[in-house]
């Protein structure tokens, strides 16, 4: 291929009577193989946006307070999942709202209610006043690789979505929801996020949606987080059946705390953790079933415990009313006893 040659530079000086002298820059052109990969990159994200950017909302609410006009409680983004008028986003959007205003990407205003909300995953569903519109599909998050094309879309005000684009850094991540539960296998990407992107969509290069942008790390540059579409998908079960999500509680606060090691030994335990209680509901499951104050929890149903989070995940997935065995240190003895976990107040 021949090169391109740039505008002869002429510089003369004619006080010392020096004669003209030329310069010619080589301007290598593009390599058409970058040029290729750049269109295809663009025709994925283009193709994507065209696909679900019609799905992304945005969504305004009014709080109100006692004596006070009402005033803006949040604003946010949101996907629709089903055309019947279901949109998915996060909990702290619509958390304190009294009235809730959907704006599609044609700037179509339509009022929505609440559905359904889980502060312990910073998810919502609510429902916009309105039918036929174009809905997005939720993915499967356990197929996602580090190093994978992402596009984070959100509609921050109305009128057009925003777009920006990245890549999957990491899986399995971990973040404390607002009532300090922890959100497991969130997703960490590099898609920039503004403040507005929050419930906005994360899609794959075949129009999925993957996870819900909930969450930026303000002094950390470029780091973005999803709560997982898996994740979602269950929570969306329970808030469209229930109107809220159901999980099993035992009736305790507790601790993490290190065993003794001969306590270690003289019970062939499998690790040298486990969760200290600290105070007991005498009405709740665990109170009747006989835990006291200083028990020192180490498994349930042979799942070995060493946080206060390894409880919130094993009853999270546990049946509500199904018995458990909970193994425990009570001094110096290693019991076993059962308990019936009862369903969470909200």
């Amino acid at each position: 291929m021949e090169r391109e040659i740039s505008k002869t530079l002429r510089f003369i000086n004619a006080d010392r009577g020096e004669a003209s002298r030329e310069f010619r820059c080589e301007i290598p052109p593009a390599d058409a193989s970058d040029v290729d990969l750049l269109d295809a990159y663009s025709r994925a994200v283009t193709t994507v946006v065209d696909a679900v950017g019609p799905a992304v909302v945005s969504i305004s609410g009014k709080g109100e307070q006692q004596g006070i006009e009402p005033e803006q409680a949040g604003t946010g983004s949101g996907v629709v999942i089903a055309p019947d008028g279901y949109v998915l986003t996060n909990d702290h959007v619509v958390h304190h709202a009294k009235r809730l205003t959907v704006t599609l990407t044609d700037g179509t205003d339509f009022g929505a209610s609440v559905v359904g909300k889980d502060p312990a995953t910073d998810l919502a569903v609510i429902r916009a006043d309105a039918s036929g519109l174009q809905c997005a599909a939720l993915g499967d998050s356990s197929l996602l690789r580090v190093g994978q094309l992402v596009i984070a879309m959100g509609n921050p005000f109305g009128f057009q979505s925003t777009v920006s684009t990245g890549v999957v850094s990491a899986l399995g991540r971990a973040l404390r929801s607002r009532e300090g539960r922890l959100i497991e296998s969130i997703i960490q990407h590099t898609a920039p996020l503004n403040p507005g992107n929050s419930g906005g969509p994360l899609v794959d290069s075949r129009g999925r949606v993957m996870g819900i942008n909930t969450a930026i790390i303000m002094m950390a540059q470029g780091i973005g987080f999803s709560i997982p579409s898996n994740t979602a998908r269950w929570v969306v079960s329970q808030l469209l059946s229930n109107g809220k999500v159901r999980r099993a509680f035992l009736g305790i606060a507790a601790r993490p705390r290190p065993l003794d090691r001969r306590l270690v030994r003289y019970h062939d335990l499998s690790g040298d953790q486990a969760v200290e209680v600290l105070s007991v509901d005498p009405k709740s499951p665990a109170g009747r079933a006989g835990m006291r104050i200083s028990d020192l929890i180490v498994s349930m149903n042979r799942r070995r415990v060493t946080s206060v989070d390894d409880l919130y995940r094993f009853l999270g997935e546990w049946p509500i009313g199904e018995p458990v065995t909970i193994t425990l240190i009570r001094g110096k003895e290693k019991l076993e006893m059962t308990v019936l976990p009862s369903e969470a107040a909200t």
